[in-house]
């Protein structure tokens, strides 16, 4: 009986010190998000002595979500810069949507590319020409399916020079609909959010560093100094990496909140968002089996134990394990607020974790499956991929 007591009595004490250390995590989180700066707080000048940028995109089989987007880059406010497409071997109207607007406006530039070179992924390629033939001081990276405000270049160009950063990494809207894709995607950005510390990237003697598809400025300089995209070439998370060669290369990066004025919709449901991730959630782990076995252990001691824990205790245990449950369910709920959803998805997230867990499996599975990955239609074998990391 005295050992039973004193490993019930040790169990509690542990669980005691994980929701004192829990609710400490969820404190600095919250005060470091607090201090992301947001791009509707920024008042940029209407200076005619603006650094010029170029706006880069490629864009595969994007004949739907195109008009909206490119209509919106050429209706930007900002002073001087050039839109630079890259029409990487598109099998719908893509081709002919771009041409049409490059015809309208002299702004925006139109590359066709028909094959795709040895050592290559097709979007880090595609950026990569799109880069060369560039004109700007400041590139941004973005896609071909996001919505900008018109005024959302000349206030991240301001925050950037106020900032003395070289490059700026907009976190934008997501359009979320439905109770799976807001499930899902909340935990998914939840997870990158803490996974990344995204609120330490600005901070020089911090390695923490980010990088989304939907908007990267970067200074030309610092991203020809950082490699390219070459450095980039068989990466399947370019995006992300992009931030990560711009950091360690010793450049002054930061993050915002783009608070409406950027805007994307990731997916078009639920079972897109799924398979959209095929190709990203494996390879965020490196093509590493013990690295993505490791995620799924962290994730449901973390994020779904608890929650069991509160039906399978009673007392000061439970207590402690509703404690540690709500953290994440707190920070979830306000992530969604901050998204246009209500608060009371911060429930979904041990939902929300089982189903990353799932798709993260999935992931894992059908690329060791494949032997490799499907991306825009062509397969790259698991060996280049590896190789080709950063």
């Amino acid at each position: 009986m005295r050992g039973i007591f004193s490993l019930a009595h040790a169990s509690t004490i542990l669980l005691g010190f994980w929701a004192v250390c829990w609710v400490a995590a969820g404190i600095r989180v919250g005060i470091g998000m607090m201090k992301i700066p947001r791009l509707r707080n920024i008042q940029p000048p209407y200076d005619l002595a603006v650094p010029r940028i170029s706006i880069v995109f490629a864009a595969r089989d994007e004949s739907e979500k195109l008009p909206a987007a490119v209509s919106s880059m050429l209706a930007l406010d900002y002073p001087d810069y050039e839109v630079i497409a890259v029409n990487d071997r598109s099998n719908d109207g893509t081709e002919k949507i771009l041409d049409e607007f490059a015809r309208r406006d002299s702004r925006l530039r139109v590359t066709h590319i028909s094959e795709l070179p040895p050592g290559w992924l097709g979007k880090p390629h595609a950026l990569n020409e799109a880069a060369r033939v560039a004109t700007g001081d400041w590139l941004l990276f973005t896609d071909a399916d996001v919505y900008f405000a018109p005024d959302a270049l000349r206030r991240s160009m301001a925050l950037a020079k106020q900032k003395r950063w070289d490059h700026l990494t907009l976190l934008a809207d997501m359009d979320m609909r439905g109770f799976w894709e807001k499930t899902a995607i909340g935990f998914f950005t939840l997870c990158l959010i803490i996974g990344y510390r995204i609120w330490r990237v600005s901070d020089p003697r911090s390695r923490a560093w980010m990088g989304v598809g939907a908007f990267q400025l970067v200074r030309r300089a610092a991203y020809e100094a950082s490699g390219t995209h070459q450095r980039l070439a068989m990466e399947v998370i370019d995006d992300v990496r992009l931030g990560k060669i711009i950091k360690h290369s010793g450049f002054a990066s930061g993050v915002a909140t783009a608070d409406g004025l950027v805007k994307v919709r990731w997916q078009d449901g639920f079972g897109n968002v799924v398979r959209g991730v095929t190709k990203n959630l494996f390879a965020g782990f490196g093509f590493h089996v013990w690295q993505a076995a490791g995620a799924v252990a962290l994730i449901l001691l973390l994020n779904v134990a608890p929650f069991a824990g509160i039906f399978l205790t009673h007392g000061l245990a439970r207590i402690f394990l509703i404690v540690i449950a709500l953290v994440p369910v707190i920070m979830q709920g306000e992530l969604m607020h901050e998204a246009h959803a209500s608060r009371l998805y911060g429930l979904t997230h041990p939902l929300g974790a089982l189903i990353f867990i799932y798709m993260l499996v999935r992931s894992m599975v059908v690329t060791l499956w494949r032997g490799g990955v499907v991306w825009r239609g062509t397969f790259y074998p698991l060996d280049e991929l590896r190789r080709g990391k950063v």
